[in-house]
């Protein structure tokens, strides 16, 4: 970490600079380069600046009070006084929390979900949320209440989502870490469209909400998105706090800081490019990504193209029966109200209505499929270390277009098929990190994943941070804002 001087209104270049981590910042708080209250005023001054366009901070708080928040910071805690935004599917006590719904317009939460009181008890400020498709459906972030979020590279074109509003927040420099949720490929998929890195870990380190039934929806998790792999092993190790309460591995390094720094000489990694042509892509994504391989092999790694492990209908069988299932399970009341199910997208309904009409023996054969896919993946590992994909079938596309309808002359059959390629991790529960390659031929920015074997976390962010100093994309080329200093 390098000394800067005392921050100013007219030297701040170093505190939003592409290349500045949140643990510069922290240390630069606690040896009182800046001040909480300084840093407070900056990031709300910036955001005034960019976030009109952007749109990717939605329920801001008053500017008076996050000021006194800051003066009353303490600096001595993990996160002490650093600005944060949280995902607009958290409840956030005092915060409005729409999950991106009309129905929960007016929703203020009294008391916070599992994440941001993590947050909140590291000394983390929440300045507000970040932007989200309704309910967190579709990587593509807009909903009715806050209207979509803008890509920073190219404002015509979406951020992706579901964690959209924190790509774009950490992209444009206003946030220096950002939680997300993933799904399939909600973490990933933004960060590949914002030149960032988005971490799912493995499913079970970041423990949910004890609340409710806990052991049959195990597809989605939470996890950290950032400009750095140093910014997301730091917010991991704040939201893999354990919790008894959540099934799950008691993973005896949940939440701890590790060393990220190691020679990966030797590390064998697997390219699946298109999963043996079953995912189609757009023009130029696999050979960005073939490229971004060279940030592995000029680190020692050994790369092998692999051929499709598994087959992909059966992999999509299963997934799209049991994400319609825990949708369902979740959000099917508001089905069954006019007043509510008036309200909801077509995507949305669409989940429901598929969740309702499955029978028991239709989620034993899905978890079968996944059983089967476990047993395959702990072979495969047993051969590679990594396994890689593409992050995203398609480069960021327009925003006023509500999901690509075809990709390469193949048809999408669904609303969501254009994100087939992130479902193997996401049906295992496995780390995953989409970290940058580059950009397409519109100026438009690509990621690949990087994929572990399960519980595998840390020696994924390990490689992640070789590819990273290898790299360093987001440094490399940052977007180019208007008021950006």
């Amino acid at each position: 970490m390098e000394d800067i001087p005392q921050m100013t209104a007219q030297n701040d270049l170093a505190l939003f600079a592409p290349g500045t981590t949140a643990g510069d910042v922290l240390g630069w708080l606690s040896v009182g380069g800046i001040s909480a209250p300084e840093l407070m005023g900056a990031v709300l001054d910036r955001i005034d600046a960019l976030n009109p366009d952007l749109n990717a901070l939605v329920s801001l708080r008053p500017r008076d009070v996050l000021m006194a928040e800051a003066a009353a910071t303490d600096l001595s805690k993990h996160l002490g006084g650093l600005p944060i935004a949280v995902k607009d599917m958290q409840d956030t006590a005092g915060i409005t929390t729409t999950y991106g719904s009309p129905l929960f317009e007016t929703h203020v939460p009294a008391s916070d979900s599992a994440l941001p009181a993590r947050l909140r008890d590291a000394g983390a400020i929440i300045i507000g949320k970040t932007n989200t498709p309704e309910f967190g459906l579709g990587s593509h972030t807009f909903n009715p209440v806050f209207g979509a979020t803008r890509n920073p590279y190219r404002a015509d074109r979406t951020i992706g989502g579901s964690s959209g509003g924190a790509a774009a927040a950490l992209a444009a420099g206003l946030l220096w870490m950002a939680d997300g949720s993933d799904m399939m490929g909600s973490l990933r998929n933004p960060a590949a469209y914002g030149n960032l890195y988005g971490f799912r870990p493995t499913w079970g380190r970041v423990p949910g909400d004890p609340s409710g039934e806990l052991y049959l929806n195990r597809i989605s998790t939470d996890g950290p998105m950032a400009r750095s792999v140093e910014d997301i092993a730091r917010l991991f190790g704040i939201l893999g706090a354990s919790d008894p309460r959540w099934p799950g591995a008691p993973w005896t390094d949940a939440g701890a800081e590790f060393d990220l720094d190691r020679d990966i000489g030797g590390t064998r990694v697997g390219w699946a490019r298109d999963w043996s042509g079953a995912f189609p892509f757009e023009d130029g994504i696999i050979a960005l990504c073939e490229a971004g391989l060279s940030g592995l092999i000029d680190q020692g790694a050994e790369v092998y193209q692999v051929p499709a492990p598994f087959p992909s209908e059966r992999l999509w069988q299963s997934w799209t029966d049991l994400r319609a299932f825990s949708i369902a399970a979740r959000r099917g009341d508001h089905l069954d109200r006019p007043e509510t199910r008036d309200a909801l997208k077509p995507e949305v309904i669409f989940e429901i209505e598929k969740g309702l009409s499955l029978s028991a023996m239709d989620l034993y054969q899905a978890s079968l499929t996944r059983s089967d896919w476990l047993r395959t993946a702990h072979d495969l590992f047993e051969k590679i270390d990594v396994l890689v994909l593409p992050s995203a079938q398609v480069f960021p596309f327009d925003l006023d277009m509500r999901y690509p309808t075809e990709i390469a002359g193949q048809s999408m059959d669904t609303y969501h098929r254009w994100m087939e390629v992130m479902i193997p991790a996401s049906l295992l529960g496995l780390p995953a990190i989409s970290v940058p390659v580059g950009f397409g031929p519109e100026g438009t920015p690509m990621g690949m994943q990087l994929i572990g074997a399960p519980g595998a976390d840390r020696e994924l962010l390990q490689v992640a941070q070789a590819y990273h100093r290898a790299t360093l994309w987001p440094q490399a080329r940052p977007p180019k804002l208007e008021a950006a200093g």
